[in-house]
């Protein structure tokens, strides 16, 4: 997956995930690319230790696997922020 397909998959992936956790408001185009792409990650990481599969490339079960991976990273932030 090209560049072009990180930012489109992280993009969709961070709004998601944001809209999901409540933070859509706080966030930017940039944040939800960022929190996307890194989720990307995050994902594919835990749907590996799960015996799944990770982000396979431009597709709807990347899509899926990207916002569980930016949701995982939003509830984290949102935590560590609460307790402050």
């Amino acid at each position: 997956m090209g560049i072009i397909g990180w930012l489109i998959i992280g993009a969709l992936a961070g709004w998601i995930a944001s809209l999901i956790t409540g933070n859509d408001e706080k966030m930017g185009a940039w944040l939800n690319i960022l929190v996307g792409i890194v989720g990307a990650f995050v994902g594919g990481l835990v749907m590996n230790l799960l015996g799944g599969r990770g982000v396979t490339g431009f597709n709807i079960w990347s899509l899926l696997v990207s916002t569980l991976g930016a949701v995982i990273i939003l509830l984290i932030v949102n935590a560590i922020r609460r307790k402050k």
